[in-house]
Formats: C-alpha cells, structure tokens, sequence
C-alpha cells in the first residue's frame, strides 16, 4: 500500500506532514513510503534523509498521486489550477491531513467531487484511545509557548523580577484567557519566564488545572455550565457574557499582558476583547491574540498583523505552529503515524466506518460529506 506525503504549497506554511523517522516506521510495517522533492525542507528535514529512511523522491506530481492509496498533508489538498492535487488522485483514495471544515468550507466540497475518503485530524473525537493522534492539541501547545514568547518580546518590560543596584523590578502581570491546551502552554511558559500570571476560562472544571502550571485563577461564577465536551467550550448566555465581560473589564485593565486562546470548538474565536476594554488598559499592555486562526478573540484585530490602539499593542499571529516546524512537524507526524498505526493490518490501511475515530473524523466519502455538523454547515451557507 502506497502512502505519499505532498509538499505544503499554503503561503507561510513549512510544516510536513511525515518525517523520516514516521516513514522509517510505515516502511517496516509493510507501507512503501513516496515524497514529494524537497516536502520536508522548510521543516530541516532534507531529502537525504528521507531516503535514509528509505523513502522514494519523486518531482512529477502526477505519477506521485495517480496511484497513492493514502495522501499526507498538513493542510487542505489543493483544488484546479495547475497543481490540482484532488484532481490528480485516484478515486477511493484516503486523505488525511489537518481540514479545518469547518473553518474552510469552501474546501469541503471539492473533497467529495473527487470522491477520495478525507478525514480531518481536527475532528477527531477527544477520547482517551485517540489523544495520541490529535493534531489539534499537539499543536495548540505550541501555539501557547510561542504566544508567550512573542509577548515577553513585545513588552516594553522585563518578565521576572529583578533586583539590581538601581532598586528592584517587579514582575510582569500577564492574564491569559482560555485554558484549554494552547492556554495551559502559555501559562506555564509566562511562568517560567518569572511572570506573574492569572488565568480565566469559562469552563469552572479547569480551575485546578490553572493552579496546577502556576496561575492563580480569576472567574465568574456563571449560570449555565460552558463546557461542550472533550475540552471545548460553548457559546455563553448573554447573561453569563456579560458577567464575564464586567470581570475581564476590571482585570485587563490591572495587567501587562493579555494573551487570548478561546475557541468555540476548537474553530471559532468569540470576541472577547472589545474595543473599550483596550481603550481602558494602560498604555504599554500588549494583547496577544492566539484566536487570530479563528477570527481573532480581541475586536481590533487583525489576523496576520499588529496594530496599536490607545497605546496598546494588539498582536494577532496566525498559523504559530509554522513558525517552529521542526518540533511541529515531528509532533504532527508522531499523530498521523498513530492513526495508521492503529488501522493497519498486514501492511495495508483499514477503513472500519464504524470505529468512533473513522467515524468522528471521517469528512468526504464516495462522493458525499459525511460529516453531519460540516453538512449542516454547508446547508446553512449556502453551498450544499
């Protein structure tokens, strides 16, 4: 059975989707292993090193594809144009890579027309069988380290505290909203760093898991539980907004340092930050916005850019992960390897649509979406 792993063609994306010692591991199972030239060198993976692992390079796309049984990639295969990559698959091929459906609709489609079996490791369900395989989370936590880093390079003053023979610095004050993975990482991260750090989430259950990396935490008690499952929240009552609100007002306005993580989801970034609460923050305060894949959690965002306003400094990164893609291709590889690895039998790849990981991730299938939210989802846009 062949499995091929495409270059990334996305702007600004370096990440691969397999590494040399991934590939190196399929082979022994029983796979044969095909790279696209020089798909892991962005990542300092060279080519060298995936025929070290005994890998086949290949430059011509065409015969890369036409006959691959499962396509690696980071990111959304690509779609028309001259690189064509759904176009150049057999049908009844498997795709698996990082789809973010419903974030990109727009992409979900064209799976289907090209009737391949696409699973999308973000939708695979948070249970204790699968944590091995989550893309969304191995990456989230580097999305929370650089987060922190990125603050602690932006502001205008020192992290820890310091005693020099001119008198004594205080720490930074750093406040961190959502604790789920890429939250957890920059607390613990702005902690090291010698910050003192607060921490907020909606989700009442993850308070001893902010203590437990070295946060005190901050909340409202809210009226109705936000916890959607598997380490997501939901959207909030407008009476539980507000009373979050009036808490972030008061505390964002005594702190150095914002760094937003909120997803709905995983998906979609609710606004948090509004556009008074920067105006009341002291000057010098720096926001990081990590929700920027999600549209941004702060109003004065801007995904990709960093604006200032009111003498705050609104920083909105996205695709983070990218920016450290050794250790972020290695993580993502580690998760595709285990998915595979856990659907192999004799050398080849097994679908099993009854599974509840298949079944969870399982987006586009002969020819139709299958997904019941990404469905509902392109009903309710208008692209069904």
């Amino acid at each position: 059975m062949k499995i091929v792993v495409l270059k990334e063609t996305q702007p600004n994306e370096t990440r691969v989707a397999l590494i040399p010692e991934s590939c190196k591991k399929l082979i022994q199972a029983g796979y044969t292993v095909s790279v696209e030239s020089g798909a892991g060198e962005a990542a300092f993976y060279p080519d060298a090193a995936y025929q070290a692992a005994g890998c086949a390079l290949e430059k011509d796309l065409a015969g890369l594809l036409s006959n691959a049984d499962l396509v690696l990639k980071v990111g959304v295969p690509s779609s028309g144009g001259d690189r064509d990559e759904l176009g150049k698959m057999k049908a009844g091929a498997v795709v698996l890579a990082s789809l973010l459906p419903l974030r990109n609709l727009e992409s979900v489609l064209p799976l289907a027309r090209a009737k391949v079996t696409a699973f999308s490791t973000d939708l695979i369900p948070r249970i204790t069988r699968a944590q091995a395989m989550d893309t969304l989370s191995s990456q989230a936590g580097i999305t929370g380290y650089k987060g922190a880093l990125i603050a602690a390079s932006e502001l205008p003053k020192f992290f820890p505290m310091l005693m020099t023979a001119a008198g004594t610095v205080l720490p930074a004050k750093v406040f961190v909203i959502g604790a789920a993975v890429a939250g957890l990482q920059a607390i613990a991260t702005a902690k090291r760093l010698g910050a003192q750090v607060t921490a907020t989430d909606v989700r009442p259950e993850v308070k001893e898991q902010i203590e437990s990396v070295g946060a005190k935490y901050v909340g409202v008690e809210l009226k109705e539980n936000a916890s959607a499952g598997g380490g997501y929240a939901k959207e909030l009552t407008e009476e539980d907004k507000l009373r979050q609100r009036e808490m972030l007002v008061a505390h964002c306005a005594t702190v150095d340092v914002v760094i937003t993580t909120a997803l709905i989801g995983g998906v979609f970034a609710p606004k948090l930050i509004t556009g008074d609460m920067v105006k009341a923050m002291k000057p010098g305060t720096v926001i990081v916005d990590l929700g920027a894949d999600g549209g941004g959690n702060c109003e004065l965002s801007k995904p990709g850019e960093t604006v200032l306003a009111h003498g705050v400094k609104i920083i909105a990164p996205t695709n983070l992960p990218a920016r450290m893609p050794a250790h972020a291709s290695l993580l993502f590889s580690r998760n595709l390897l285990n998915f595979i690895q856990t659907f192999t039998k004799d050398g080849a790849f097994q679908l099993d649509l009854s599974d509840e990981i298949q079944k969870g991730s399982l987006v586009a299938h002969q020819g139709e979406i299958v997904h019941s939210r990404v469905a509902d989802a392109l009903k309710a846009s208008g692209r069904a």
